[in-house]
């Protein structure tokens, strides 16, 4: 069967030769990207140990953290967010580009996992309404592939979103965490074991995964870490940088 399956995999690869999403050039290394584009994704190498903002500087702890910690254990965003990732990011959270959201999940898997794995994986949970819109939960996308790759259990039916809140992209730091303030809850009933990991796809402020993480903390769990695609810088006052939203 997997035999198979790599045939087919090959056949489409030459009926259909990937193209980059970004320039249109020929895609390498079996992405939607070509090399030079490729080569330009802003990886996050020197960041935070918990809160994985990107550091002018290596240093353990940023900031923020060494004042106060995050309610998260660690934290893993190898991208920062800024171009051309911000792009494709964009093209599969606001323009329903699946495609994109492929590619980025691959890129993702490129990237070393950290230790140890967590027990379980919870993706950040969208509103019906905002499902609905949007077509799609881009933090259980890229949660699916990442589940299976390192052989890790998914459920995306316990963490719940009852609460319907305004987009966050437009929110400065204060406003995001009052936006999502009671906005999340735990189905009831659900076991969870004692290390899980929240995915979501961009962290900002970090408001959205703080809040989620309470909800956690709640119900004995005893290490969460948060993984996020990309970390966006914050910039001076806490507003988002481009349309990253969490």
């Amino acid at each position: 069967m997997e035999a198979l399956r790599s045939r087919l995999a090959d056949l489409c690869r030459w009926l259909l030769p990937a193209r980059c999403l970004l320039c249109g050039a020929a895609g390498h290394d079996d992405l939607d990207l070509c090399r030079d584009c490729a080569a330009e994704l802003p990886r996050n190498r020197s960041c935070c140990a918990l809160c994985a903002l990107p550091l002018a500087m290596p240093a353990a702890l940023c900031g923020r953290c060494q004042r106060r910690a995050p309610p998260w254990d660690a934290a893993w965003a190898p991208f920062r967010y800024g171009w051309p990732l911000d792009r494709l990011e964009s093209r599969f959270k606001f323009g329903r580009d699946l495609a994109a959201g492929r590619s980025l999940a691959a890129l993702w898997l490129r990237e070393s996992a950290p230790t140890p794995l967590p027990d379980l994986i919870l993706p950040v949970p969208l509103h019906r309404g905002r499902l609905r819109q949007r077509g799609h939960n881009q933090a259980l996308e890229l949660a699916h592939p990442l589940s299976r790759a390192l052989g890790l259990p998914l459920r995306h039916d316990l963490l719940l979103r009852p609460r319907a809140t305004s987009a966050q992209s437009e929110l400065d730091a204060v406003a995001r965490r009052r936006n999502v303030r009671g906005a999340f809850a735990l189905r009831q009933g659900a076991a969870l074991p004692a290390h899980v990991a929240i995915v979501d796809d961009v962290m900002t402020t970090g408001s959205t995964l703080a809040e989620c993480t309470r909800v956690l903390r709640r119900v004995g769990v005893g290490r969460i870490d948060v993984w996020a695609l990309a970390r966006a810088p914050v910039p001076a006052g806490g507003r988002s940088a481009g349309r990253a939203s969490n």
